[in-house]
């Protein structure tokens, strides 16, 4: 059943094709970012898997920065939406990773996987922060992000 005046919202950004490609051609770039780095820099079995890590920190922080910037930019439409869906969702999306963060954890010894899974959630909050800080900084007084 259907609500009066359903009818003439636009579609979800989940139904539009090309907001589809968007997202999938960004999380190819980023999940392509994220292989070259790793085949850049491999985990050694019992060391701290340093390509991951910094992977998640750094976009965590470019996360925060992204976010912030749009939204102190104006509401979630038009071009922020498609920055937030392609950049956010696909780019960022793809380049960090969670299974592989989690993969690399369970395989570690002990106290190794403590220290890394600990030191992966809090510095990627506290980079998720600082990124939107280093945003709410550059905003000009009047609420909108400084080009």
């Amino acid at each position: 059943m259907t609500t009066a005046g359903q009818g003439s919202r636009a579609h979800p950004a989940y139904r539009q094709p090309g907001i589809l490609a968007l997202v999938a051609a960004g999380g190819a770039a980023g999940t392509l970012a994220r292989a070259l780095v790793e085949q850049l820099f491999p985990a050694r079995a019992g060391q701290w898997p340093w390509a991951t890590f910094v992977i998640n920190v750094t976009g965590a922080f470019l996360l925060g920065l992204l976010l912030q910037t749009l939204a102190l930019g104006g509401p979630d439409t038009g071009w922020r939406r498609s920055a937030r869906l392609g950049l956010g969702t696909g780019v960022l999306g793809g380049f960090t990773t969670y299974s592989t963060f989690a993969v690399e954890t369970i395989r570690s010894p002990a106290l190794l996987a403590i220290t890394y899974a600990v030191a992966t959630v809090l510095l990627g909050g506290l980079a998720a922060a600082a990124g939107m800080r280093v945003a709410q900084r550059r905003a000009r007084p009047g609420g909108v992000a400084a080009g």
